[in-house]
């Protein structure tokens, strides 16, 4: 996987999508996935979509075991770069983890 793959959220293990569009991120969070915003929290405060719990991709790393629960979890940010590296670093510790990307997309 390239750097930029890695960085956005591109490709994946075994041919795996890590990126879903907006129908497939409501199916998930209907279903029990765990809805995370990784902006600040700043930014947080200033609107987010109903449910969404805020880890700043900062803390993703050092919140793994949090957010590893046996559910899938989908990120989102502003544009999509934070939620692709938050998705890949869940990703790479087993979590089953997605890439809504920016926020708008919901």
């Amino acid at each position: 996987m390239s750097f930029f793959q890695s960085l956005f959220g591109g490709g994946g293990g075994g041919g795996a999508s890590t990126s879903v569009d907006s129908a497939k991120a409501r199916e998930l969070v209907k279903a029990g996935a765990l809805l995370i915003d990784v902006r600040s929290p700043g930014e947080f405060s200033g609107g987010a979509i109903p449910g969404a719990k805020n880890v700043p991709v900062d803390q993703i790393g050092g919140r793994v075991a949090e957010l590893n629960v046996g559910k899938p979890v989908v990120l989102y940010c502003r544009s999509g770069a934070r939620s692709g590296s938050a998705t890949a670093t869940l990703r790479a510790a087993g979590v089953e983890a997605y890439n809504l990307g920016p926020m708008s997309a919901w």
